[in-house]
Protein backbone atom coordinates (compact mmCIF):
# COMPACT_ATOMS: atom_id res chain seq x y z
CA UNK A 1 0.00 0.00 0.00
CA UNK A 2 1.40 3.38 -1.02
CA UNK A 3 1.97 6.07 1.59
CA UNK A 4 -0.68 8.32 0.04
CA UNK A 5 -3.26 5.54 -0.03
CA UNK A 6 -2.42 4.59 3.54
CA UNK A 7 -3.01 8.18 4.67
CA UNK A 8 -6.31 8.30 2.80
CA UNK A 9 -7.41 5.00 4.35
CA UNK A 10 -6.50 6.26 7.83
CA UNK A 11 -8.39 9.52 7.30
CA UNK A 12 -11.58 7.92 5.98
CA UNK A 13 -11.71 5.26 8.68
CA UNK A 14 -11.08 7.83 11.40
CA UNK A 15 -13.84 9.99 9.98
CA UNK A 16 -16.24 7.05 10.23
CA UNK A 17 -15.16 6.37 13.79
CA UNK A 18 -15.58 10.02 14.78
CA UNK A 19 -19.08 10.06 13.27
CA UNK A 20 -20.09 6.90 15.14
CA UNK A 21 -18.58 8.15 18.40
CA UNK A 22 -20.33 11.52 18.23
CA UNK A 23 -23.66 9.88 17.40
CA UNK A 24 -23.29 7.44 20.30
CA UNK A 25 -22.21 10.21 22.69
CA UNK A 26 -25.09 12.49 21.69
CA UNK A 27 -27.72 9.74 22.09
CA UNK A 28 -26.84 7.41 24.98
CA UNK A 29 -29.99 5.34 24.42
CA UNK A 30 -29.58 4.99 20.66
CA UNK A 31 -29.27 1.51 19.15
CA UNK A 32 -27.30 1.34 15.91
CA UNK A 33 -28.82 -0.69 13.07
CA UNK A 34 -26.68 -0.01 9.96
CA UNK A 35 -23.19 -1.23 10.82
CA UNK A 36 -22.50 -4.50 9.02
CA UNK A 37 -22.11 -2.90 5.58
CA UNK A 38 -19.24 -0.82 6.95
CA UNK A 39 -17.26 -3.90 8.03
CA UNK A 40 -16.54 -4.94 4.44
CA UNK A 41 -15.75 -1.44 3.18
CA UNK A 42 -12.47 -1.38 1.27
CA UNK A 43 -10.84 1.24 3.51
CA UNK A 44 -11.97 -0.52 6.71
CA UNK A 45 -10.56 -3.87 5.58
CA UNK A 46 -7.33 -2.22 4.40
CA UNK A 47 -6.78 -0.60 7.79
CA UNK A 48 -7.77 -3.82 9.57
CA UNK A 49 -5.10 -5.64 7.56
CA UNK A 50 -2.47 -3.07 8.51
CA UNK A 51 -3.29 -3.42 12.20
CA UNK A 52 -3.16 -7.22 12.06
CA UNK A 53 0.14 -7.07 10.17
CA UNK A 54 1.60 -4.62 12.69
CA UNK A 55 0.64 -6.87 15.59
CA UNK A 56 2.20 -9.83 13.75
CA UNK A 57 1.35 -13.10 15.48
CA UNK A 58 1.44 -16.72 14.39
CA UNK A 59 -0.86 -18.70 12.12
CA UNK A 60 -4.18 -20.18 13.17
CA UNK A 61 -5.63 -23.61 12.45
CA UNK A 62 -5.24 -23.15 8.67
CA UNK A 63 -1.46 -22.61 9.06
CA UNK A 64 -1.65 -19.52 6.82
CA UNK A 65 0.79 -16.80 7.85
CA UNK A 66 0.88 -13.09 7.18
CA UNK A 67 3.97 -13.58 5.02
CA UNK A 68 2.20 -16.15 2.85
CA UNK A 69 -0.74 -13.81 2.31
CA UNK A 70 1.63 -11.04 1.25
CA UNK A 71 3.32 -13.37 -1.23
CA UNK A 72 -0.02 -14.44 -2.70
CA UNK A 73 -1.37 -10.88 -2.83
CA UNK A 74 -3.04 -8.82 -0.13
CA UNK A 75 -5.47 -7.13 -2.53
CA UNK A 76 -6.95 -10.44 -3.65
CA UNK A 77 -7.11 -11.69 -0.06
CA UNK A 78 -9.05 -8.63 1.11
CA UNK A 79 -11.32 -8.63 -1.95
CA UNK A 80 -12.31 -12.27 -1.32
CA UNK A 81 -12.95 -11.54 2.36
CA UNK A 82 -15.10 -8.53 1.43
CA UNK A 83 -17.21 -10.65 -0.93
CA UNK A 84 -17.65 -13.38 1.68
CA UNK A 85 -18.76 -10.82 4.28
CA UNK A 86 -21.06 -8.98 1.88
CA UNK A 87 -22.76 -12.16 0.67
CA UNK A 88 -22.91 -13.50 4.26
CA UNK A 89 -21.04 -16.67 3.37
CA UNK A 90 -18.16 -15.88 5.72
CA UNK A 91 -17.64 -18.58 8.34
CA UNK A 92 -14.85 -18.30 10.93
CA UNK A 93 -12.55 -21.22 11.66
CA UNK A 94 -11.97 -22.62 15.12
CA UNK A 95 -9.30 -20.85 17.14
CA UNK A 96 -6.03 -22.66 17.82
CA UNK A 97 -5.39 -23.08 21.53
CA UNK A 98 -1.88 -22.65 22.86
CA UNK A 99 -0.78 -22.47 26.47
CA UNK A 100 1.83 -20.18 27.94
CA UNK A 101 3.32 -20.62 31.42
CA UNK A 102 2.16 -18.33 34.23
CA UNK A 103 4.36 -17.16 37.13
CA UNK A 104 2.46 -19.41 39.56
CA UNK A 105 3.38 -22.52 37.57
CA UNK A 106 0.00 -22.85 35.89
CA UNK A 107 -0.67 -22.27 32.20
CA UNK A 108 -2.69 -19.53 30.55
CA UNK A 109 -4.76 -20.68 27.53
CA UNK A 110 -4.63 -18.41 24.50
CA UNK A 111 -6.90 -18.67 21.48
CA UNK A 112 -5.31 -17.79 18.13
CA UNK A 113 -7.77 -17.14 15.27
CA UNK A 114 -6.66 -17.48 11.67
CA UNK A 115 -5.18 -14.39 10.02
CA UNK A 116 -8.36 -14.11 7.91
CA UNK A 117 -10.53 -14.13 11.01
CA UNK A 118 -8.24 -11.64 12.74
CA UNK A 119 -8.66 -9.21 9.85
CA UNK A 120 -12.44 -9.60 9.92
CA UNK A 121 -12.46 -9.07 13.69
CA UNK A 122 -10.23 -6.00 13.36
CA UNK A 123 -12.67 -4.56 10.83
CA UNK A 124 -15.61 -5.16 13.16
CA UNK A 125 -13.62 -3.64 16.03
CA UNK A 126 -13.03 -0.45 14.02
CA UNK A 127 -16.79 -0.10 13.60
CA UNK A 128 -17.99 -1.17 17.04
CA UNK A 129 -15.33 0.31 19.31
CA UNK A 130 -16.33 4.00 19.00
CA UNK A 131 -19.97 3.16 19.79
CA UNK A 132 -19.10 1.48 23.08
CA UNK A 133 -16.21 3.84 23.79
CA UNK A 134 -18.70 6.70 24.03
CA UNK A 135 -20.26 4.99 27.06
CA UNK A 136 -17.21 3.61 28.87
CA UNK A 137 -16.24 5.25 32.17
CA UNK A 138 -13.02 7.04 33.12
CA UNK A 139 -12.12 4.31 35.61
CA UNK A 140 -11.31 1.89 32.75
CA UNK A 141 -7.85 2.00 31.15
CA UNK A 142 -7.34 -1.37 29.48
CA UNK A 143 -7.36 -1.79 25.68
CA UNK A 144 -8.93 1.58 24.98
CA UNK A 145 -7.80 4.31 22.57
CA UNK A 146 -5.41 6.86 24.10
CA UNK A 147 -5.39 5.04 27.44
CA UNK A 148 -2.63 2.97 28.97
CA UNK A 149 -1.42 1.05 31.98
CA UNK A 150 0.90 3.95 32.83
CA UNK A 151 -2.09 6.28 33.15
CA UNK A 152 -3.76 3.78 35.46
CA UNK A 153 -0.64 3.62 37.61
CA UNK A 154 -0.51 7.41 37.83
CA UNK A 155 -4.12 7.44 39.06
CA UNK A 156 -3.18 4.89 41.71
CA UNK A 157 -0.21 6.99 42.77
CA UNK A 158 -2.26 10.15 43.09
CA UNK A 159 -5.11 8.41 44.90
CA UNK A 160 -2.91 6.75 47.51
CA UNK A 161 -0.94 9.95 48.08
CA UNK A 162 -4.23 11.71 48.83
CA UNK A 163 -4.88 9.40 51.76
CA UNK A 164 -6.58 6.25 50.43
CA UNK A 165 -4.44 3.86 52.42
CA UNK A 166 -6.73 0.82 52.23
CA UNK A 167 -6.36 -1.05 48.95
CA UNK A 168 -8.64 -3.78 47.64
CA UNK A 169 -6.80 -5.91 45.09
CA UNK A 170 -9.36 -7.36 42.67
CA UNK A 171 -8.65 -10.37 40.48
CA UNK A 172 -11.46 -12.01 38.49
CA UNK A 173 -10.97 -15.76 38.28
CA UNK A 174 -10.55 -17.06 34.69
CA UNK A 175 -12.34 -13.99 33.37
CA UNK A 176 -11.88 -14.49 29.62
CA UNK A 177 -12.79 -18.17 29.86
CA UNK A 178 -16.00 -17.60 31.82
CA UNK A 179 -17.72 -14.70 30.06
CA UNK A 180 -21.33 -15.74 29.60
CA UNK A 181 -22.30 -15.51 25.92
CA UNK A 182 -25.96 -14.70 26.45
CA UNK A 183 -25.21 -12.00 28.99
CA UNK A 184 -22.54 -10.54 26.70
CA UNK A 185 -24.87 -10.45 23.70
CA UNK A 186 -27.61 -8.78 25.75
CA UNK A 187 -25.16 -6.04 26.69
CA UNK A 188 -24.06 -5.66 23.06
CA UNK A 189 -27.68 -5.53 21.89
CA UNK A 190 -28.26 -2.63 24.26
CA UNK A 191 -26.32 -0.54 21.71
CA UNK A 192 -26.42 -2.59 18.50
CA UNK A 193 -29.52 -3.93 16.77
CA UNK A 194 -27.95 -4.73 13.39
CA UNK A 195 -29.00 -8.35 12.88
CA UNK A 196 -26.07 -9.23 10.62
CA UNK A 197 -23.50 -7.68 12.96
CA UNK A 198 -24.93 -9.58 15.92
CA UNK A 199 -24.84 -12.80 13.89
CA UNK A 200 -21.17 -12.16 13.06
CA UNK A 201 -20.31 -11.74 16.73
CA UNK A 202 -22.13 -14.94 17.62
CA UNK A 203 -20.20 -16.79 14.92
CA UNK A 204 -16.92 -15.80 16.51
CA UNK A 205 -18.15 -16.71 19.99
CA UNK A 206 -19.29 -20.16 18.82
CA UNK A 207 -16.40 -20.92 16.46
CA UNK A 208 -14.94 -23.59 18.72
CA UNK A 209 -11.40 -24.31 19.86
CA UNK A 210 -8.87 -26.72 18.36
CA UNK A 211 -7.04 -28.22 21.32
CA UNK A 212 -4.54 -31.08 20.80
CA UNK A 213 -6.16 -31.99 17.50
CA UNK A 214 -9.71 -32.06 18.89
CA UNK A 215 -12.28 -29.37 18.11
CA UNK A 216 -14.16 -28.41 21.26
CA UNK A 217 -17.36 -26.33 21.42
CA UNK A 218 -17.25 -22.92 23.08
CA UNK A 219 -20.37 -22.28 25.12
CA UNK A 220 -18.76 -19.55 27.22
CA UNK A 221 -15.73 -17.27 27.19
CA UNK A 222 -13.93 -15.30 24.51
CA UNK A 223 -10.52 -16.25 23.08
CA UNK A 224 -7.76 -14.33 24.86
CA UNK A 225 -5.92 -13.54 21.66
CA UNK A 226 -8.85 -12.61 19.45
CA UNK A 227 -8.84 -9.03 18.15
CA UNK A 228 -12.50 -8.41 19.03
CA UNK A 229 -12.16 -9.99 22.49
CA UNK A 230 -10.80 -6.85 24.16
CA UNK A 231 -13.84 -4.79 23.13
CA UNK A 232 -16.25 -7.53 24.21
CA UNK A 233 -14.47 -7.94 27.55
CA UNK A 234 -14.75 -4.20 28.21
CA UNK A 235 -18.45 -4.32 27.31
CA UNK A 236 -18.98 -6.86 30.10
CA UNK A 237 -16.84 -5.10 32.71
CA UNK A 238 -18.33 -1.73 31.85
CA UNK A 239 -21.24 -2.96 33.98
CA UNK A 240 -18.87 -3.18 36.95
CA UNK A 241 -17.61 0.37 36.24
CA UNK A 242 -21.14 1.72 35.78
CA UNK A 243 -22.65 0.14 38.87
CA UNK A 244 -19.69 1.09 41.01
CA UNK A 245 -19.67 4.73 39.90
CA UNK A 246 -23.44 5.14 40.12
CA UNK A 247 -24.06 3.28 43.39
CA UNK A 248 -20.84 2.64 45.32
CA UNK A 249 -18.37 5.42 44.54
CA UNK A 250 -18.67 6.82 48.09
CA UNK A 251 -16.75 3.77 49.29
CA UNK A 252 -13.66 4.36 47.18
CA UNK A 253 -12.11 4.90 43.77
CA UNK A 254 -12.15 2.08 41.21
CA UNK A 255 -9.21 1.84 38.78
CA UNK A 256 -9.47 -1.00 36.27
CA UNK A 257 -7.28 -2.31 33.49
CA UNK A 258 -9.15 -5.13 31.70
CA UNK A 259 -9.79 -7.78 34.39
CA UNK A 260 -7.21 -6.39 36.84
CA UNK A 261 -8.48 -3.71 39.21
CA UNK A 262 -7.87 -1.99 42.52
CA UNK A 263 -10.15 -0.05 44.84
CA UNK A 264 -8.66 2.83 46.82
CA UNK A 265 -10.47 3.34 50.12
CA UNK A 266 -9.89 5.58 53.16
CA UNK A 267 -10.96 3.19 55.92
CA UNK A 268 -10.89 -0.53 56.55
CA UNK A 269 -14.68 -0.59 56.90
CA UNK A 270 -15.05 0.99 53.46
CA UNK A 271 -12.58 -1.50 51.99
CA UNK A 272 -14.42 -4.52 53.44
CA UNK A 273 -17.76 -3.19 52.25
CA UNK A 274 -16.31 -2.41 48.83
CA UNK A 275 -14.96 -5.93 48.46
CA UNK A 276 -18.37 -7.39 49.31
CA UNK A 277 -20.17 -5.14 46.83
CA UNK A 278 -17.76 -5.97 44.02
CA UNK A 279 -18.47 -9.63 44.66
CA UNK A 280 -22.21 -8.98 44.39
CA UNK A 281 -21.81 -7.08 41.12
CA UNK A 282 -19.61 -9.79 39.60
CA UNK A 283 -22.11 -12.43 40.68
CA UNK A 284 -24.71 -10.60 38.57
CA UNK A 285 -22.26 -10.84 35.67
CA UNK A 286 -21.81 -14.58 36.36
CA UNK A 287 -18.19 -14.04 37.37
CA UNK A 288 -16.29 -14.70 40.60
CA UNK A 289 -13.37 -13.17 42.46
CA UNK A 290 -10.17 -15.17 42.68
CA UNK A 291 -10.10 -16.55 46.25
CA UNK A 292 -6.37 -16.06 46.87
CA UNK A 293 -5.44 -13.12 44.63
CA UNK A 294 -8.21 -10.84 45.93
CA UNK A 295 -7.33 -9.19 49.23
CA UNK A 296 -7.48 -6.04 51.36
CA UNK A 297 -4.14 -4.37 52.10
CA UNK A 298 -3.23 -1.45 54.39
CA UNK A 299 -0.36 0.56 52.90
CA UNK A 300 -0.33 3.58 55.22
CA UNK A 301 2.62 2.52 57.40
CA UNK A 302 4.80 1.25 54.56
CA UNK A 303 4.93 -2.30 55.91
CA UNK A 304 2.71 -3.79 53.21
CA UNK A 305 2.51 -3.14 49.51
CA UNK A 306 0.44 -4.45 46.62
CA UNK A 307 0.96 -5.51 43.04
CA UNK A 308 -0.86 -3.98 40.09
CA UNK A 309 -0.18 -4.33 36.36
CA UNK A 310 3.22 -5.89 36.97
CA UNK A 311 4.40 -3.16 39.35
CA UNK A 312 4.94 -3.47 43.08
CA UNK A 313 3.53 -0.47 44.94
CA UNK A 314 4.75 0.57 48.40
CA UNK A 315 4.55 3.72 50.51
CA UNK A 316 8.07 5.00 51.23
CA UNK A 317 9.10 7.60 53.77
CA UNK A 318 9.95 10.97 52.26
CA UNK A 319 13.61 11.98 52.49
CA UNK A 320 12.51 15.63 52.68
CA UNK A 321 9.48 15.55 54.98
CA UNK A 322 10.23 13.22 57.88
CA UNK A 323 7.20 11.27 59.03
CA UNK A 324 5.45 11.51 55.69
CA UNK A 325 5.10 8.71 53.18
CA UNK A 326 4.22 8.64 49.51
CA UNK A 327 3.65 5.86 47.02
CA UNK A 328 6.44 4.52 44.86
CA UNK A 329 6.26 1.68 42.37
CA UNK A 330 8.76 -0.42 40.47
CA UNK A 331 8.88 -3.75 38.59
CA UNK A 332 7.37 -6.53 40.66
CA UNK A 333 9.23 -9.67 41.67
CA UNK A 334 7.50 -11.83 39.08
CA UNK A 335 8.19 -9.34 36.30
CA UNK A 336 11.89 -9.25 37.20
CA UNK A 337 12.11 -13.02 37.35
CA UNK A 338 10.42 -13.44 33.96
CA UNK A 339 12.93 -11.02 32.43
CA UNK A 340 15.89 -12.88 33.95
CA UNK A 341 14.49 -16.17 32.67
CA UNK A 342 14.19 -14.80 29.13
CA UNK A 343 17.73 -13.38 29.19
CA UNK A 344 19.08 -16.66 30.53
CA UNK A 345 17.23 -18.62 27.84
CA UNK A 346 19.07 -16.55 25.20
CA UNK A 347 22.55 -16.68 26.75
CA UNK A 348 22.64 -20.11 28.42
CA UNK A 349 22.20 -22.78 25.68
CA UNK A 350 25.52 -24.33 24.64
CA UNK A 351 24.30 -24.74 21.07
CA UNK A 352 24.25 -20.92 20.83
CA UNK A 353 28.01 -20.60 21.47
CA UNK A 354 28.98 -20.74 17.77
CA UNK A 355 26.69 -17.79 17.02
CA UNK A 356 28.30 -14.35 16.70
CA UNK A 357 28.02 -12.34 19.89
CA UNK A 358 26.27 -9.61 17.87
CA UNK A 359 23.31 -11.97 17.30
CA UNK A 360 23.07 -12.72 21.01
CA UNK A 361 23.29 -9.02 21.89
CA UNK A 362 20.53 -8.25 19.37
CA UNK A 363 18.24 -10.89 20.86
CA UNK A 364 18.85 -9.63 24.40
CA UNK A 365 18.28 -6.03 23.31
CA UNK A 366 14.92 -6.83 21.77
CA UNK A 367 13.72 -8.37 25.04
CA UNK A 368 15.15 -5.68 27.31
CA UNK A 369 13.96 -2.70 25.22
CA UNK A 370 10.34 -3.82 25.28
CA UNK A 371 10.43 -4.70 28.97
CA UNK A 372 12.18 -1.45 29.85
CA UNK A 373 9.77 0.69 27.84
CA UNK A 374 6.94 -0.56 30.02
CA UNK A 375 8.65 -0.42 33.42
CA UNK A 376 10.66 2.78 32.96
CA UNK A 377 8.03 4.88 34.74
CA UNK A 378 7.84 5.36 38.46
CA UNK A 379 10.79 4.50 40.69
CA UNK A 380 12.56 1.75 38.76
CA UNK A 381 16.14 3.13 38.71
CA UNK A 382 17.55 0.78 41.37
CA UNK A 383 15.98 -2.29 39.78
CA UNK A 384 17.10 -1.24 36.31
CA UNK A 385 20.65 -1.04 37.63
CA UNK A 386 20.30 -4.60 38.95
CA UNK A 387 19.00 -5.82 35.58
CA UNK A 388 22.01 -4.25 33.84
CA UNK A 389 24.36 -6.09 36.20
CA UNK A 390 22.54 -9.34 35.42
CA UNK A 391 22.79 -8.73 31.65
CA UNK A 392 26.51 -8.03 32.00
CA UNK A 393 27.00 -11.18 34.05
CA UNK A 394 25.12 -13.38 31.56
CA UNK A 395 26.89 -11.95 28.51
CA UNK A 396 30.31 -12.19 30.20
CA UNK A 397 29.64 -15.82 31.06
CA UNK A 398 28.55 -16.48 27.48
CA UNK A 399 31.76 -14.95 26.10
CA UNK A 400 33.88 -16.83 28.63
CA UNK A 401 32.34 -20.12 27.49
CA UNK A 402 32.65 -19.11 23.86
CA UNK A 403 36.34 -18.10 24.00
CA UNK A 404 37.54 -20.34 26.79
CA UNK A 405 38.82 -17.34 28.75
CA UNK A 406 38.40 -18.08 32.44
CA UNK A 407 39.36 -16.46 35.71
CA UNK A 408 41.11 -13.14 35.43
CA UNK A 409 40.90 -13.25 31.62
CA UNK A 410 37.15 -12.89 31.92
CA UNK A 411 37.67 -9.33 33.16
CA UNK A 412 38.29 -8.38 29.53
CA UNK A 413 34.50 -8.54 29.06
CA UNK A 414 33.80 -5.27 30.82
CA UNK A 415 30.81 -2.99 30.56
CA UNK A 416 32.73 -0.93 28.02
CA UNK A 417 33.35 -4.04 25.93
CA UNK A 418 29.64 -4.80 25.66
CA UNK A 419 28.70 -1.13 25.27
CA UNK A 420 30.82 -1.02 22.11
CA UNK A 421 28.88 -4.07 20.89
CA UNK A 422 25.66 -2.09 21.25
CA UNK A 423 24.18 -3.63 24.40
CA UNK A 424 21.12 -1.68 25.50
CA UNK A 425 21.49 -0.69 29.15
CA UNK A 426 18.44 0.27 31.21
CA UNK A 427 20.30 2.59 33.58
CA UNK A 428 19.40 6.19 32.82
CA UNK A 429 16.18 5.38 30.94
CA UNK A 430 13.71 5.88 33.82
CA UNK A 431 11.03 8.45 33.06
CA UNK A 432 10.28 10.33 36.26
CA UNK A 433 6.97 12.00 36.87
CA UNK A 434 7.26 15.76 36.67
CA UNK A 435 4.55 16.41 39.24
CA UNK A 436 5.78 16.46 42.84
CA UNK A 437 4.14 13.79 45.00
CA UNK A 438 1.40 14.80 47.40
CA UNK A 439 2.56 13.70 50.82
CA UNK A 440 0.22 12.45 53.53
CA UNK A 441 0.66 11.09 57.03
Amino acid sequence: MSAQRARTTLETTRQLQRTLYRAAKASPARRFHALYDKVYREDILARAWQEVKTNAGVAGVDAQTIEQIEQQGVAGFLAKLAIDLQEECYHPRAVRRVRIPKPDGKQRPLGIPTVRDRVAQAAAKLVLEPIFEARFRDSSYGFRPKRSAHQAMEQVRQGVNHGTNWIVEIDIEAFYDRIDHELLMRLVEDRVCDRRMLKLLRQWLNAGVLDDGETLPTDQGVPQGGVISCVLANVVLHELDRLWEDRCSQLGQLIRYADDAVLLCRTEAQAREALWRVGVILDRLKLTLHPTKTQVVFVGNGQQGFDFLGFHCLKVESWKYRGYRYLQFWPGRQALQRLRDRIKAITAPRHSLPEPIEHIVGAVNRVVRGWGAYFRVGNSAHHFNGVDHYIHERLARFMANKTGWKGIQRDRFSLEFFTKLGVYWLTGTVKWYTAAPTVTR
